[in-house]
């Protein structure tokens, strides 16, 4: 039998639910609900389960539902015969509101495909009129009044004073958008889809905290399913409070929408609609390499393969992408693994494309520790930043040691260097692997991380010459120096880039290593915020 949508749209009732079948849109098989045009819109619903009353165990059950129309508030009591009724729920409706002045009161039921036996043993109905008082509402309206009308006045005045601020808000907002949906036009090849917001909430289940895999700097990262087709997601929520949150969001749309190499984390899609700002990627089973160097185990074969993924993923942003792309900020957190523990190297917020050989120069931006020195004192990314990055992660990768958790004030740099002076590299090796790993590859990969690090940019090797080294047995290696290099740089500044358009005399530091290298980094203020995986 088709229903009639006219007559749907004019049904006017309001039911009191005892339900005992669960439905998808049911809290349990046990409860009791308050519906309006069907069973599945229901205004509220509450679990009996609290109260240790089950509707289907046989028992008689008593049931008082008490509507007071003063107050607006609807009431529901039960409890098992014999003993006292509690009060089950207590909800605000204001029924004249819902149904017409004249109803039918009475029951209704239905088992649907299985089969049940309730009986109604007895029931009572009362109504009593309210009293209706014109002097005493009349009164009521003019006290009402009086105190009403100064504060609107006052909000008037209020809404004039502040119309050129919102006016000024608005024209920002307005201008925003329109920056975004230009970019979003540029990107519609590159970005493969755009979500609402509502399927993103749906799927996160309203950005719970038990989706929630992890936390960074300009927002958080929650697991999504997506049904239609079956998919796991990771969504990245960007706070959108700050311009930088919003330059993150279409950074990486721009940058890495357009990348397409095995080794980077594909941008599935993205949302904004009003402050929110969402982007999709691929849920990764193993989470981040900083998880595993936290206190996971990797075996040598997997470490080689990561790191050479990664090698991979640099060469193909600074040569093989059309303009290059330098990265800003490569760590293990930003190195995502799927399930078999394949790299793919992810947050392209901080991202830039080079338009020239000399770098771009920015405020400096990244992660402690994982900064080449000179872009402290320079403020400008380079493709040479990244190598120097790159060498930090493989020591940590291939030492199991992460970048300042070593031997009070001493740095894993300098801690490898001393080792290569010695000849004895090879202690260098992470403990765990209890000497289970190919000595020559060793040798070689912390060979290249000491190149990687060298303290003059022009001395350290591109990607392509470490992909080649890592892939290659037999290609050359760089030469390395007998010590530990030193380096000279100018700053005014210490650690911070100079502002923009300051021109000062510098003084002069003079370092093996910037003192700010060391213990600067304390892993447990480091999230794991990316957390994103297939």
């Amino acid at each position: 039998m088709k229903k009639c949508p006219k007559c749907e749209s004019k049904l006017q009732q309001l039911a009191i639910e005892f339900d005992t079948y669960k439905n998808e849109f049911d809290p349990d098989d046990n409860h009791i609900a308050i519906d309006t045009k069907s069973v599945s819109d229901s205004l509220y619903k509450k679990s009996l389960n609290s109260t240790s009353i089950y509707l289907k165990s046989g028992k008689e059950i008593k049931v008082k539902i008490v509507y007071n129309g003063w107050e607006k508030q609807l009431q529901v009591y039960v409890g098992y015969a014999g003993k006292p009724l509690v009060s089950f729920f207590n909800y605000s409706i204001k029924v004249s509101k819902m149904i017409p002045p004249s109803v039918y009161v009475g029951f209704t039921a239905s088992t649907g495909s299985y089969y049940e036996a309730h009986q109604v043993l007895d029931w009572v109905f009362t109504s009593t009129p309210l009293p209706y008082s014109t002097v005493k509402d009349n009164k009521k309206k003019r006290i009402v009044l009086e105190s009403v009308l100064p504060i609107l006045v006052a909000l008037v005045i209020l809404a004039i004073c502040s119309f050129p601020i919102i006016q000024r808000r608005m024209i920002r907002k307005k201008e925003r958008l329109r920056r975004m949906e230009d970019l979003e036009r540029q990107s519609t090849i590159t970005a493969p889809k755009k979500f609402t917001y509502k399927q993103l909430a749906k799927a996160t289940k309203n950005f719970s905290k038990e989706n929630l895999l992890g936390t960074g700097g300009f927002g958080s990262v929650y697991k999504g399913n997506i049904l239609d087709p079956p998919q796991t997601i990771a969504v990245k929520r960007i706070s959108a409070n700050s311009e930088q949150g919003e330059r993150e969001y279409l950074a990486e749309i721009c940058t890495i929408g357009r990348l397409r190499h095995k080794n980077i984390l594909q941008l599935q899609g993205w949302c904004h609609e009003n402050e929110h700002l969402l982007l999709v990627y691929d849920y990764m089973a193993n989470r981040s390499l900083h998880h595993f160097l936290n206190g996971g185990l990797l075996e040598w074969k997997t470490r080689y393969k990561i790191l050479t993924g990664l090698a991979s993923a640099l060469l193909y942003l600074h040569e093989e992408c059309g303009d290059p792309v330098v990265h800003r900020d490569v760590k293990p957190s930003n190195v995502m693994l799927d399930s078999e523990f394949n790299p793919y190297l992810g947050d392209f917020g901080l991202a830039r494309l080079l338009k020239n050989v000399g770098g771009v120069t920015t405020m400096v931006a990244g992660t402690l520790g994982y900064i080449a020195p000179e872009v402290s004192f320079t403020g400008k990314a380079t493709t040479e930043s990244d190598v120097y990055s790159f060498g930090v992660v493989v020591l940590e990768v291939v030492c199991g040691r992460r970048f300042n958790n070593l031997l009070g004030e001493n740095c894993l740099v300098d801690y490898v260097w001393d080792m290569y002076v010695k000849g004895s590299l090879l202690e260098a090796m992470d403990p765990k692997l209890q000497g289970d790993f190919e000595e020559n590859q060793a040798a070689r990969i912390l060979s290249v991380a000491l190149a990687c690090l060298h303290l003059d940019a022009s001395l350290r090797p591109t990607m392509r010459k470490v992909v080649q080294i890592l892939m290659n047995p037999d290609e050359p290696l760089m030469g390395l120096p007998d010590t530990r290099p030193s380096g000279v740089y100018l700053s005014l500044y210490g650690f911070s880039s100079p502002p923009s358009g300051v021109n000062s005399s510098p003084t002069a530091a003079s370092t093996s290593f910037p003192s700010h290298y060391h213990n600067y980094e304390d892993s447990s203020n480091f999230p794991d915020e990316s957390l994103l995986a297939r």
